[in-house]
């Protein structure tokens, strides 16, 4: 039985062979590829063409599948959606194509393209572009969660972390740079062209995190306040101060993500992150507030959340 290297070289696309097989694609699943999955493994348009086209040959013309059901989910009229979208870019790809062999050079973007994309997809977001050496990635569309922006974060982590360990035929290690922002944006089939428009997103959130990512050093993450806000004390983060950028009229601030913070819960991180603010709102009300949150925790009928470290009951026996 033919292998998968066989059957692309059977359709005179074998260059693709050692992408499939580095993504885990056999000839068992090759029957419930998309479109964009095929996008996502940075195939060219004319080459997803004709391997969707050989798809359906494999079961004697049977429609070869172009849509998941999260794509048909997001196939729909132009909507006001949350965002948090995420801007990555590999870091002196210009001054390495010039150093490598071109087919070396597609080696490389071929492997960070599939890095970012395994990634991106694992912590469910939507990889809407590759922009060469960049990717652009939506968290909160088609499908949203209440922790996107921490979804985002973590998985700018985990690229900045895939892309060091790339083995290629660079001197040195690989590095990206990461821009994230969250705001409100009206994405769809905008212009009612098709599929090019089809994941258009229009509003500030995109431009600003394409200004964070050009603040960030190479292998660091730049998030914007509208996503800060939204991170409690998830993650260590250091305040780079307001930044003047190109296209936005006042300074932006920024603060650029240093790791995972040593919080003990997610649910403690936020609400520490939550009483902060809250606090910080009241001035000199902070105290009195701060007493009644811990009143209420000592009462007797009080649990933590499910996921927090412990349940605080206090014992029947103990005294004061």
């Amino acid at each position: 039985m033919k292998g998968i290297a066989d059957w692309l070289e059977s359709i005179g696309l074998s260059e693709y062979a050692q992408r499939f097989t580095d993504n885990g694609i056999d000839l068992s699943v090759i029957r419930d590829l998309t479109e964009q999955d095929l996008k996502d493994l940075g195939v060219l348009l004319g080459h997803r063409r004709k391997i969707l086209h050989a798809i359906a040959e494999l079961d004697g013309g049977a429609p070869a599948p172009t849509e998941t059901v999260i794509e048909q989910v997001s196939r729909r009229e132009a909507e006001r959606r949350h965002l948090t979208v995420m801007i990555c870019d590999l870091v002196g790809s210009t001054a390495l194509s010039a150093r490598l062999d071109p087919e070396d050079m597609r080696a490389v973007i071929d492997a960070y393209h599939a890095a970012c994309a395994r990634i991106t997809r694992t912590y469910d977001g939507f990889l809407a572009e590759f922009r060469g050496d960049g990717i652009l990635a939506y968290f909160g569309y088609p499908l949203a969660h209440e922790d996107d922006a921490e979804r985002t974060v973590r998985a700018g982590l985990d690229i900045i972390a895939a892309i060091a360990r790339l083995e290629t035929h660079a001197a040195e290690p690989l590095a990206v740079r990461i821009g994230i922002a969250t705001g409100v944006v009206v994405i769809g089939d905008l212009s009612r062209e098709g599929a090019l428009r089809e994941h258009a997103v229009v509003g500030e959130t995109p431009h600003l995190a394409a200004r964070l990512q050009a603040l960030a050093e190479p292998g660091t993450i730049v998030v914007a306040a509208s996503t800060r806000r939204l991170l409690g004390d998830l993650f260590r983060l250091r305040d780079l101060g307001r930044h003047e950028v190109k296209g936005i009229a006042e300074p932006i601030a920024a603060w650029a993500v240093e790791g995972v913070s040593a919080s003990e819960s997610r649910f403690e991180a936020v609400r520490a992150a939550g009483l902060t603010d809250l606090t910080r709102a009241c001035g000199t009300n902070a105290r009195p507030i701060t007493s009644i949150v811990r009143f209420v925790r000592s009462s007797p009928s009080w649990s933590e959340p499910p996921g927090s470290r412990q349940t605080i009951r206090p014992s029947s026996a103990s005294t004061s």
